[in-house]
């Protein structure tokens, strides 16, 4: 959260109207962050930065990896419906930049720790290279519940210098209660109706296949993820294709992307903020919950809807 907060000021000075979504970096999932895919057309510009830290605040070691690393993506997530097949679509996100210490230490140990009154993480060896991932999904949109696509099922890859990863996935966006009551009993409740407008769901499962890459060279032989979220927002109907507001909080179980000393999958638990306002959104996770402070420890993003951007411009001009 206080990653966020750190950010919140840039959330102001580009506002306007619409929402911002964008699926995130390959790796950023594995840290915790919103993994859901996007169902309408999108083109988003943003930058990421994800901490794996070796040691916790004793000097205690997360695994084998003997280097802290600090990833600073610059990224690109480009959405597009396939008119011919109704109901699918596709989505390329990649990122890259400079894998070095100093801004999300920066954020781990001056921001965070020191607000929280907590001891700094040590640092050891840091890994200093020019890092990138992709990540590419195929998604089939239906309506499960109501006449909007809320449910999805779909095929990705994540590929890039720091691992690989082919997987499957699938769940929920934005459920409404009231569709689930009209779809269940043939109607709804009033007070289901009004909450829809403004309270949604989403949960999904997931399972991947990863393998080593050039910084991680050991990771688990299989990986589990579930995440659900609430999102609270203005979701009634409107000629617009976004939402013009919206905060969602998520809870994420990863069966571990990385291994322990014995080469056993480590379990991770995270929460994630997202905000949502105009063109721009702003997201923070962490392993807080956990009661530790290292390993996937934390990110944050900031993205802004460019294809939004354009249609603003276009209409002023």
């Amino acid at each position: 959260m206080i990653i966020g907060i750190f950010f919140m000021s840039l959330l102001f000075a580009m506002a306007a109207a619409g929402s911002a979504l964008a699926e995130t970096t390959a790796q950023s999932v594995h840290w915790g962050a919103l993994a859901y895919p996007d169902k309408d057309r999108t083109l988003t510009a943003g930058f990421v930065t994800d901490r794996f830290t070796e040691f916790d605040g004793t000097g205690n070691r997360y695994n084998n990896i003997r280097e802290t690393m600090g990833f600073n993506f610059w990224s690109l997530s480009w959405t597009e419906r396939l008119e011919r097949y109704k109901g699918w679509n596709t989505n390329l996100t990649v990122g890259a930049g400079p894998t070095q210490d100093g801004f999300s230490r920066y954020l781990q140990n001056d921001v965070v720790h020191k607000f929280r009154g907590l001891t700094p993480v040590p640092v050891g060896n840091t890994r200093e290279a020019v890092d990138f991932m992709f990540n590419g999904t195929v998604t089939r949109w239906t309506g499960l519940f109501g006449d909007h696509e809320d449910g999805f099922a779909g095929v990705g890859l994540a590929a890039g210098s720091l691992y690989y990863e082919p997987y499957v996935q699938l769940g929920i966006r934005r459920m409404s209660l009231a569709d689930v009551a009209r779809t269940s009993f043939g109607s709804a409740p009033a007070f289901l109706e009004q909450a829809s407008d403004y309270v949604r769901f989403s949960a999904m499962g997931r399972y991947g296949r990863p393998f080593s890459g050039a910084a991680f060279r050991e990771v688990a032989p299989q990986n589990y993820l579930a995440q659900a979220s609430v999102g609270i927002g203005n979701y009634r109907p409107c000629e617009c294709r976004y939402i013009p507001w919206e905060i969602e909080v998520a809870f994420t179980v990863d069966s571990g992307l990385f291994v322990d000393h014995r080469g056993d999958a480590l379990e991770e638990r995270f929460i994630s903020l997202a905000l949502r306002y105009s063109l721009v959104t702003l997201e923070t996770w962490n392993d807080l919950i956990n009661q530790k402070d290292y390993g996937p420890s934390f990110g944050a993003r900031m993205t802004v809807d460019l294809l939004h951007l354009y249609d603003t411009w276009r209409t002023e001009h």
